[in-house]
């Protein structure tokens, strides 16, 4: 299992669009992906819940990934997240 706390960087935070393209990668990934912010966990494949979390630009949040392919899993998660 890898952790990662990382800032969003989007204009838009994970608020609609950035949110479903978040949840579309997840679901392409072998790996479990999970957000946590302030202590609420959701998983990654949950739009509602992403969306729950109300992720604005800024904010920092926890990365949880756990499979075969978590490194690489982890990495596109945060280049996606790092966008401008």
């Amino acid at each position: 299992m890898l952790k990662e706390i990382i800032r969003v960087n989007g204009k838009d935070g994970l608020h609609a669009r950035p949110a479903a393209e978040f949840v579309q990668l997840c679901k392409r990934l072998k790996s479990d992906v999970k957000l946590e912010k302030n202590g609420t966990v959701v998983p990654g494949k949950s739009i509602i819940g992403i969306m729950s979390l109300g992720i604005a630009k800024g904010e920092d949040v926890t990365i949880i990934v756990e499979g075969g392919d978590e490194g690489e899993a982890l990495n596109v998660i945060m280049e996606l997240l790092n966008k401008e």
